[in-house]
């Protein structure tokens, strides 16, 4: 695959490297970055993003940047690299972040989680590719539908399924919390938990609840996505799992997915650096 690390844009200015995060691997690489002395920011949509972080060395940047903002934000701060760490779901993120790079002729290195989605199979086990179709399935499969799908299209399940008994697992935020509220879900509805949860933690909430269906996301090993599932399937309860949607491959960006695999480009990136 094509890397243009070495680029005349690289070399040009001073390396200033820039991670798009909010996940649990965009920390893991900061923590990374720190214990090899690789100076960078990170870019989190909000607080509860900041706080996720944890303790890490990097300037933390907290707000959703819309694609014109964030070209004009990087081109401000002379990023000549960028990670794009953010969730498999968030293609219009990518998208931008790719867009921006490319406009810029700044490097892009996609850390992306590897997929499960092929290591479960079974009768119970639903796989779709929107909350739309996930909610029209729900519908036919049970009264008490559980959601552990976070916060993001919370307003779009209970609109599709407001007829329905929802429960919603969310990040115990009070932006969160209050969004819950809002759209009319009360204390009853809400379990307000970070993950990832064991699978006997899943086994427990899927029991308390006494789910029908419980809707969830790929999340990969990372996001516990077979301890979410393998309880459902044991307690005999529908598991819908909205597939990622397809990943925007950029020519010139590279795609990485794992530390191990991240490893070579940041000892070139300390190079240039410490150049």
């Amino acid at each position: 695959m094509f890397n243009n690390d070495m680029s005349h844009n690289a070399t040009a200015k001073e390396f200033r490297l820039h991670v798009f995060g909010g996940t649990s691997d965009a920390r893991r690489i900061c923590q990374r970055l720190d214990a090899i002395g690789l100076s960078y920011s990170l870019s989190v949509a909000t607080d509860a993003g900041r706080e996720l972080a944890g303790e890490i060395k990097g300037e933390i940047i907290v707000g959703r940047m819309d694609a014109s903002q964030m070209s004009a934000w990087l081109r401000q701060q002379n990023i000549t690299h960028v990670i794009d760490a953010s969730h498999p779901y968030a293609g219009v993120l990518s998208a931008n972040i790719a867009g921006a790079c490319s406009e810029l002729h700044i490097t892009l290195t996609r850390y992306l989680r590897p997929s499960e989605i092929e290591a479960l199979e079974h009768p119970l086990l639903h796989k779709v590719s929107s909350v739309e179709e996930a909610c029209v399935l729900a519908r036919n499969l049970g009264a008490r539908i559980l959601l552990t799908t976070g916060s993001k299209q919370l307003a779009d399940f209970v609109r599709l399924l407001a007829d329905r008994n929802l429960f919603a697992r969310v990040l115990p935020t009070p932006e969160v919390l209050m969004q819950c509220r809002d759209l009319g879900l009360g204390v009853d509805n809400v379990l307000a938990l970070k993950g990832p949860f064991s699978a006997e933690m899943n086994y427990a909430t899927y029991r308390h609840c006494q789910a029908d269906v419980v809707i969830t996301k790929e999340s990969g090993a990372e996001g516990g996505y077979q301890q979410k599932v393998a309880p459902c399937l044991a307690l005999g309860i529908h598991c819908i799992v909205i597939c990622r949607p397809p990943e925007l491959f950029v020519a010139g960006q590279t795609q990485v997915t794992s530390l191990a695999e991240l490893e070579p480009h940041l000892a070139s990136w300390l190079q240039l650096q410490n150049n």
